[in-house]
């Protein structure tokens, strides 16, 4: 335990010193009457002794210590002092809310307040000072005992003699205040000057606007008398300079503007009602009208001192223009009333005509579908006779072979074969012309096989024309329509040989351009003049030098109506005395895409001899002619008008035939469809057929595909039908037999 704080001034522990010496002292001298302690108690003295004499100089030596912080601190402050004297700003520092230190300029701006700015001052009581000293004119905030300007923020304050002083709050990292007084009389002093320079000239300034304005203005006092005008404002209402001046009273200016004939209405010299008007609305707005026929377009605005300006604008040439634009306006009104009544009328007559076209149309489009619905009902038994003529012909060529009546045969061939062209052409057209979407089925095929079925048909023809048939081989792959794509590259051939004299030549070849094909048919014929390539297309349309009676033109209107309807390019050259070329363009495609059929071949000298054959037709004619002809080529031939009746036959017979050839439609509703199947049935093994008929629908060919048989169309070309028979019969057992059916690039697509 210490027994001197050393926390307590040196005098004080000094004589805390002395005291406990002096009482250690007398325990000594009491201690020297007892005998036996004497000596241990001057050894405790002595060692007391000792330590006091420590503590004495540690004493000593705080003690100078403290002497030089005083001493240094004294000089510290008289320096903050100096510092603080020599400041051009009043300073002032608040510990804890109350004033610490502060400078002279601080504590003497305000004389009658400077002997209550003491330390210890607290903060709210120095606003209170500064709002009751009599040496403050004004502040720029209400100040008050409990407020002031917020730290960071500042106010003006002007004190006597024009002096003015800014002063600042600011906050420390102590969380003490600290208070600036800057001394910003100059500037308020010139901004004060440059402010009463600017209001000095601003009448100059605005006199100097108004000169300069467009429009004429003039502003009046509260009490309505002229303040100031411009030249234009003179000009306008024609007063002179003498007469227009300042301190005119309102009244006496529209008098006189009335007087010179400014003002033609009276009711604008109401100045009352004027005024009334400004103070309830700030504006007014009116047209003057002149005796002399000018307009003025005049607008008053009420002003902050309750006096107003009044301006003036010349709009006589907008209001002319304006009322000429209305005549304008109204006439083409007038105009356009009367044209919307005659238009109104004309798109009365406009629907009428379109009414009735539209019922034409109507009846037209109806007399198509029937000649359409006609054609198509009546293409079986158009095609029945002829069908059974080729075959009856194909066995009068056969039994009249080396007689006299072979050329009479070969005649009527002919005949019939021009017949069956013109009926193929017609129920083509009728076709394509039908609004049936379903008329063309396009798909994948190669055209060289294509190119070498018309070439094999049509070499007969272009020997005995003496007319070189050449082809180039071409096995591109594109997608179209085999069976209207093969009717028309041979209408373009057979076109080319018929037009290309004796020992002409005639190409049917490709041409390879980037991912298209052209195939082109070329010769070296009469070729087509430049006023006939032009409807060469159209139906019945022949070129002037065609020769007469070498068709009827409608060979080329199927070949653009087919390319129209699959979407190939289709185009002609033509030179008269060289020849032509005939060019259509395909899209290629992959070849993976699509089925490829085997060749059969086209011509048999094999005979049908011990083949059982059967034929299933309702026509009686084309049953004894097919028979007639099957008989001929050697086979054992049964006849049949139905279903019924030829499983009848079988039955009776007991095996089931080689190859069974069928019609389509047959009475009652029976079809081939219904024969193939029970014949099947009947004897469960899968007898080859062929099916013949006039329909040409695309799903006759799908059933083909589905249920292995082969479709021809009729009437059915001989020369065909031998040898697809003699491959059906010995060519493979069934589920080999390629689907030829469903395959129009084969051969037994194109047989018809």
């Amino acid at each position: 335990m210490n027994l001197i704080d050393p926390l307590e001034p040196p005098e004080l522990q000094l004589l805390r010193q002395d005291r406990i010496i002096e009482a250690l002292v007398r325990r000594a001298m009491r201690q020297n009457h007892v005998g036996q302690t004497a000596y241990s108690a001057f050894q405790s003295a002595i060692e007391l002794q000792a330590q006091v004499a420590a503590k004495t100089r540690d004493l000593e030596r705080a003690a100078d210590e403290l002497e030089t912080t005083r001493f240094e601190r004294e000089r510290t402050r008289r320096n903050l002092d100096e510092a603080l004297a020599a400041m051009g700003e009043g300073f002032a520092l608040f510990t804890e809310g109350q004033l610490a230190i502060c400078n002279d300029l601080f504590q003497h701006l305000l004389p009658d307040v400077s002997d209550r700015i003491v330390p210890g001052l607290p903060l709210p009581e120095y606003f209170e000072l500064l709002a009751q000293s009599r040496f403050v004119i004004s502040t720029d905030r209400q100040i008050g005992a409990n407020d002031g300007p917020l730290p960071g923020a500042s106010m003006v304050i002007e004190v006597t003699e024009d002096r003015f002083y800014q002063l600042s709050t600011q906050r420390t990292s102590m969380d003490n205040t600290v208070l600036l007084l800057s001394d910003i009389t100059a500037v308020v002093r010139q901004n004060r000057s440059e402010k009463e320079h600017l209001i000095d000239r601003q009448a100059d300034y605005l006199q100097a606007v108004f000169e300069n304005m467009t429009s004429g203005v003039c502003s009046f006092s509260a009490n309505g008398d002229v303040v100031m005008h411009n030249q234009q404002f003179r000009k306008l209402t024609g007063l002179p300079m003498t007469v227009l001046q300042k301190g005119m009273n309102m009244a006496r200016l529209l008098q006189l503007m009335s007087i010179r004939g400014f003002i033609a209405d009276h009711s604008l010299l109401q100045v009352d009602e004027w005024r009334r008007q400004l103070l309830r609305q700030g504006r007014l707005r009116r047209q003057v009208r002149s005796r002399s026929g000018q307009v003025f377009d005049l607008q008053g605005n009420r002003l902050p001192d309750g006096g107003f300006l009044v301006e003036l604008k010349d709009v006589t040439l907008e209001i002319r223009a304006t009322e000429t634009l209305e005549k304008r306006v109204l006439e083409r009104t007038r105009e356009l009333t009367e044209t919307n009544a005659r238009l109104t009328q004309q798109y009365e007559e406009k629907a009428r005509v379109e009414e009735e076209l539209r019922v034409a149309k109507e009846r037209a489009e109806a007399a198509v579908s029937s000649k359409t619905r006609f054609l198509a009902a009546a293409s079986h038994d158009l095609l029945q006779p002829i069908n059974a003529a080729k075959l009856l012909i194909a066995t009068l060529q056969t039994n009249s072979a080396g007689s006299e009546h072979e050329p009479m045969v070969d005649r009527l061939k002919g005949a019939f074969t021009s017949i069956e062209q013109l009926l193929h052409a017609l129920l083509d057209i009728s076709r394509l012309d039908s609004a049936d979407h379903d008329t063309v089925h396009p798909t994948t095929l190669c055209l060289g096989q294509i190119m070498q079925t018309i070439f094999e048909d049509q070499m007969p023809l272009a020997q005995k024309r003496n007319v070189a048939l050449r082809m180039v081989p071409c096995m591109s792959w594109v997608r179209s329509d085999p069976v209207y794509l093969l009717r028309s590259i041979q209408n373009l051939v057979v076109n080319a040989i018929q037009y290309t004299e004796p020992g002409g030549k005639v190409v049917l070849g490709c041409r390879r351009r980037g991912d298209k094909v052209e195939l082109q048919v070329l010769d070296t014929g009469i070729g087509i003049g430049p006023e006939d390539q032009s409807r060469i297309f159209e139906e019945f349309a022949r070129a002037g030098n065609v020769p007469v009676g070498s068709g009827v033109g409608l060979g080329l209107s199927i070949v653009e109506r087919t390319c129209r309807h699959l979407g190939h390019r289709l185009w002609m050259s033509s030179e008269v005395g060289v020849g032509s070329k005939f060019c259509i363009e395909f899209d290629v495609v992959d070849a993976a895409t699509a089925l490829t059929a085997p060749k059969v071949p086209m011509q048999s000298e094999e005979s049908l001899e011990g083949f059982i054959a059967l034929v299933v037709e309702n026509d009686e004619n084309v049953l004894f002619a097919t028979c007639q002809t099957l008989e001929t080529w050697g086979a054992s031939v049964l006849g049949a008008r139905s279903t019924e009746e030829a499983v009848g036959h079988l039955r009776d017979m007991g095996i089931p035939p080689d190859i069974l050839l069928v019609d389509y439609q047959l009475d009652g509703g029976d079809t081939g469809l219904s024969t193939i199947a029970r014949v099947r049935a009947e004897f469960g093994t899968h007898v080859p057929a062929i099916m013949i008929t006039a329909d040409r629908r695309d799903r006759l060919l799908r059933a083909g595909a589905e249920q292995d048989f082969s479709v021809m169309t009729k009437p059915v070309q001989v020369s065909r039908l031998r040898p697809l028979i003699d491959w059906k019969i010995r060519g493979g057992a069934a589920g080999t037999e390629p689907k030829v059916g469903n395959d129009r690039t084969g051969p037994a697509a194109s047989l018809g």
